[in-house]
């Protein structure tokens, strides 16, 4: 991300107010945040998996209780369910959007089951409709894990507006604050608890409602990101148009499979994530390496399901269930550049050296 003159301006405008702390600006970046994502509430804290755990600790889960989510996501989406003493379990996902698929979200559900938790992976929100069916018909909460997917929709309805979202404002994200998280809710009462939750469990100095933590994001924090939200329709429409030009090149190439914006939803290009199918003349680890080469930087955005670590193999918390399409993507995903600073000429040197290395050319 690049910073210009607006955020300058606004961290200079912190910074001589000499009071860098949650204040006006942290509420400002909430308000127009909330704007963006049609919700009564957005609640700033200090990072994405902050939010994640605030979100769930204010929907009250704890010991006992499931979440299903994705497999194919950031370890941060697990640490969260794990940070709780929740259980976590799985639903498979599908190759035409990398999310969670609703048929097998439907066979995960138990009686234990609180939380339905799709995770909006790379810019494109999960499939709404039948998951947000799935809620009502089992009683379950939803929890949006949107933290790529700011100002995404899905028939009109953007990310975080089904019950919870949960968004990460890290550096590499469409909007940053370096650091920095926001939950929406259109829940008054969340709102008010995830708000006393980040600051120590207090409303009032000293007088502690509850076990609380300190969640705060800084004004100095906030500064940075209030221009991006003023400016974020051209941001996402740059990204629009490289993803469209890396789709019109690379769609003919054998061995590629590009990713696709879906009907009745809209796409904000976090990544642009191809697939490395058997027809290509190298292998994926093959294939980022040789892009290397080429020039052009490629990242495997993620390489294993979660269960697939050390740390969560025998974790009596992580519930492995069959999902033989997040393996098989694992194995295949690699991410391109999409970003907004792209020039033509960038976009097709991109074209030309994975249409190259995916030909087996030297």
């Amino acid at each position: 991300m690049k910073f210009g003159p607006d955020e300058e301006r606004e961290v200079l405008e912190v910074l001589r107010s000499g009071s860098i702390a949650q204040g006006p600006k942290v509420a400002q970046l909430e308000e127009h945040f909330a704007q963006m994502h049609g919700a009564r509430h957005a609640i700033a804290v200090n990072n994405g998996t902050t939010a994640l755990v605030a979100a769930l600790q204010a929907l009250g889960l704890g010991p006992g209780d499931e979440v299903v989510t994705s497999p194919f996501t950031f370890v941060a989406t697990l640490n969260a369910i794990l940070e709780t003493g929740a259980t976590a379990t799985f639903a498979d996902i599908r190759t035409d959007d990398f999310n969670v698929d609703p048929e097998s979200v439907a066979g995960a559900i138990t009686d234990k089951t609180k939380v339905l938790l799709p995770v909006h992976l790379y810019g494109q929100m999960a499939d709404m409709e039948p998951i947000a069916a799935l809620a009502d018909q089992h009683g379950l909460r939803i929890l949006e894990d949107a933290a790529q997917s700011h100002g995404a929709t899905y028939q009109g309805r953007a990310a975080g507006s089904y019950g919870l979202g949960s968004f990460s404002l890290y550096a590499t994200k469409n909007i940053t604050t370096g650091e920095g998280g926001l939950i929406t809710t259109d829940d008054d009462e969340i709102a008010d608890t995830l708000r006393v939750l980040r600051n120590q469990g207090m409303r009032a100095r000293y007088v502690y409602e509850l076990a609380g933590h300190n969640y705060r994001l800084t004004d100095l924090q906030a500064a940075l990101g209030i221009p991006q939200l003023a400016r974020y329709e051209s941001i996402v429409a740059a990204r629009k148009r490289n993803a469209a030009r890396l789709i019109e090149g690379l769609s003919v190439v054998p061995g590629i499979e590009v990713p696709r914006e879906l009907p009745g939803r809209s796409h904000v290009w976090h990544q642009f994530t191809i697939r490395i199918t058997d027809d290509a003349a190298v292998g994926r680890d093959e294939f980022v390496s040789r892009l290397g080469e080429e020039g052009v930087s490629a990242g495997v955005y993620y390489p294993r399901l979660l269960w697939d670590y050390d740390a969560y193999r025998d974790h009596p918390r992580v519930i492995k269930r069959d999902a033989p399409v997040a393996e098989m993507v694992a194995r295949q995903v690699v991410s391109l550049p999409v970003h907004n600073s792209l020039s033509d000429d960038d976009l097709q040197t991109i074209v030309d050296a994975v249409a190259k290395v995916a030909g087996g050319q030297r």
